[in-house]
This record gives C-alpha cells, structure tokens and sequence, in this order.
C-alpha cells in the first residue's frame, strides 16, 4: 500500500494529545488539536477553582476539567514519566525531586509541546460539541469559548484521534443514607486545599492513590481522618508522620444529624465526607449511532483499547487505558495510530478485530474481571506493552521501567508507605539503570 498523508483532528491537548499530535506529525499528517483550555497540559493544569457542584453531580454545573490539588507531587518517578526520545529531566531551576510536584509535570509538557510546535497546532479554548461520520469522512462541531466570540463551526476531516482524558466524570458508590449527611461532601476531584477542614472530623471514602495523598494532607489539619474501604489494609503500614488517621469498613448507613455507621460496628459523627471513588469515561460529543457504547465503564467494542472495528482506523482512542505508566503506553498508542494511518501499519480485517475483542471480553469474564476493569492493564501492562513495541517494530523495552513501576505500587497499594516517595533510593535505581544499558550495548 502507498503511504498517505490524511488530515486529523485530535481531541485534547493533555499528555496523550500532545504525543499523539508530535507522532502524527512524525509521518506526514495534517494535524488539527481542540483545546478547551488557554493552554496545553490537561488535567496537570492547576486550578484553584473547581466543579460549581462540590459532588460534580450536577449536569448543568459549571466543570473544571483539572483534579490536581495543590500539594499534588507524581506518584511515580521521573525516569518512567518521559518519552522513549524526550525524558523528563531535572532541570536547574525546577523541583529537583524524583517525585516532583505538578508544576514540573506541566512544565515538562509545555516544554514538549514548544520542542515539536504543537502549540502551532492547537486551537485554544475551543470546545468540541460534536463528532459525526459522515461517509468516508469526519464532521467536527466546535465553538470558541473567548469573550465576545462564541461562534460555532463545522470542518471536516479524515481521521479523529479522542484524548480528551479520564478524570472529568466523577464517578460515585452507593452509600445508604448518604444524601442525608448534612455536612460538607466533595468529590476528590474538587478538593484543593485542606484549610477547609480544620479541626474537622472528615471521612474519605475509597484507598485509592487519590485517598492516599489526600487523607493526609487533611490530616495535617484536621481533627480525625477516617478512610472507608474494603478490605481494611494493614493496620502495621507505616504511618510515621500521621496519628490522626485510622481505617475502617466500607460505610453502613448516614443519618441525619452526621452519624456515620460503618460495616465493623464503629460509628462517628462527622463533618465532611469526600469520594475518593474514581472517574467514568465520559465523550458526550462522539455520535456513532450506538456503534459505540460506554457500559460499567467499558468503552466498546475497541481492537486493543484504540481501534473501533467497524470504524477503523479513521476513529481511535489514545489514553483510554489505565493502572499503567500511561506516559509510555500512550506513546506507543500514538506511533501505532500514526504508522496505521500513514499505510506503514496494516490493522487485521474488521472480523478478526472483532473476534479478537469478543476473545478478550470472554477472557475476562472467565477469570473474573468485571467490566468496569476493561481499560486496567493490570496484571497484563507488560503484555499490552511488548505487543504494541512489536507492531511498531521497536526495540524491546527496558525491563527496569517494569520493575520501577511495581516498586510504586507496592508502595502505594500494599504497604501504605506514605513516606516512599522521600526514601526513594535513586543510587539503587540509578545502579539498575546503568547496569540495563550495560547489557544492550
């Protein structure tokens, strides 16, 4: 097959826009970014404010797309949150910090962006209403959001590329009682600050890396912090900068005058109450007539998490995945749907990318996964990783990236560790590194 320039709209401008624009570029297309924001950087863009409705139920609420708090640092190291060609370096004047804050994150990304001119690219505070297929063809719907100019147009293109991101929709669980609390109640992406909660009695539910970070920011000024979960972690994880915080069962009831009840038999009056309970894919401007669906969570029916089979390859998702450096996957999403494009790629037919779809499905119900896991890469990242390397036709990864990443996690998810992000031993890291490289010349 020849290869073939086509013109693209991508959908965002965060981590997977920016990469999939620069790699899009890298073979020839026309590319085209919506931004809803001034500025390139997604959810790492900092915000002071946040949702008008602190439970982000409300459909006519006013939305900030950032969930970052302001003491927000990386719960993974720099070595594993750069490109396969742009790592994410120390720099003299910024935070030295393996884990850095947000800050150097976005300024990582604006560097990036500024590096390959995909600010050139990017239409700022431009929002897309609509996309729609229209024959062979791809209809674009979008207003501007400056003052004084709200105007609505309409391009066509050949190919749409959705990053729009993961955490906008709050997602929330079921609490018996809980619309009778009568204190203050947030979704953890409109928390910011903990000033609001001093000397407060404050309940967080879910232990998500959300609730890790969080729960002890709180603690530092607020009287008690109890964390909702299932199942109780460890009791003996390490806590040593923390003794106003402490673990219970998932909440039983919430009554009226903010007594909550939990599963163990302990029960508190509290102030506030924050979900911690994650996101839902949200892509209200995707119209397929229903060729398309988001159920439990489950953006389907899609060929390894990009390609919808009947729509290939002129509409794919990048960054859709998660429980995974989503730096490295999303790249290698991006050089995969731009050598797709260009014709250096050839994708199976629509059946066998269907059949391959229905196999996954069947897999996960077989052993167990609910649908709402079917864009967690976990236990698998590895697989998906080496799979994509393969059809770009790259050198193998290196395995300590692995490694680093399952360090964090067992620090994050298994011993609770809040302090792991201080007593990162970087020598020891530095040593594996070395000794990788070492090997592959």
């Amino acid at each position: 097959m020849a290869l073939h320039s086509v013109k693209v709209a991508v959908i965002g401008a965060g981590v997977s826009g920016l990469i999939a624009a620069r790699e899009l570029q890298k073979e020839g297309h026309n590319v085209v970014i919506f931004e809803k924001n001034k500025r390139v950087g997604g959810t790492w863009i900092y915000d002071s404010k946040s949702d008008s409705d602190p439970l982000s139920i409300d459909p006519t609420r006013e939305i900030v797309h950032s969930s970052v708090y302001l003491s927000l640092r990386t719960n993974l190291p720099r070595h594993i949150m750069g490109f396969l060609d742009y790592p994410f370096a120390k720099r003299e004047s910024g935070d030295p910090r393996t884990f850095p804050g947000h800050e150097e994150v976005l300024h990582f990304l604006e560097e990036f962006a500024g590096e390959f001119g995909i600010h050139g690219l990017t239409r700022f505070e431009t929002e897309v209403m609509k996309v729609e297929s229209k024959g062979n063809e791809w209809l674009v719907e979008s207003r501007r959001l400056t003052r004084g100019n709200d105007s609505v147009s309409e391009e066509v293109f050949e190919a749409v590329v959705v990053c729009s991101g993961n955490y906008v929709e709050p997602k929330h669980g079921v609490v018996p009682g809980i619309e009778k609390f009568p204190g203050l109640q947030i979704h953890s992406h409109n928390y910011r600050v903990p000033h609001d909660f001093k000397d407060q009695v404050v309940i967080l539910i879910g232990i998500g890396p959300s609730s890790f970070d969080i729960s002890r920011d709180i603690a530092t000024v607020a009287k008690e912090v109890l964390v909702a979960t299932r199942p109780i972690p460890d009791l003996n994880m390490k806590l040593e900068n923390v003794r106003n915080i402490c673990f219970h069962t998932l909440i039983k009831c919430v009554y009226e005058d903010g007594l909550v009840a939990f599963e163990d038999g302990f029960s508190i009056h509290a102030d506030a109450i924050i979900h911690c309970t994650g996101y839902k894919y949200h892509i209200p401007f995707l119209e397929t007539n229903g060729i398309i669906t988001i159920e439990d969570n489950r953006v389907g029916p899609l060929y390894k998490h990009v390609f919808p089979p009947s729509m290939a390859p002129w509409l794919s998702f990048i960054g859709l995945v998660h429980k995974e450096t989503i730096f490295n996957v999303v790249e290698l999403q991006a050089k995969w749907v731009a050598r797709v494009l260009s014709g250096k790629i050839i994708l199976p037919t629509e059946e066998e990318m269907m059949e391959s779809v229905k196999d996954f499905y069947q897999f996960m119900e077989e052993n167990g996964f609910a649908k709402r896991h079917t864009h967690s890469l976990r236990p698998f990242q590895s697989d998906y990783k080496h799979w994509l390397v393969e059809q770009i036709g790259l050198p193998p990864l290196e395995n300590w990236k692995d490694d680093m990443l399952m360090e964090c996690l067992k620090n994050i998810l298994i011993e609770r560790n809040e302090m792991y992000r201080d007593e990162w031993d970087d020598n020891h890291w530095d040593a594996i590194i070395q000794n990788d490289q070492l090997h592959k010349n």
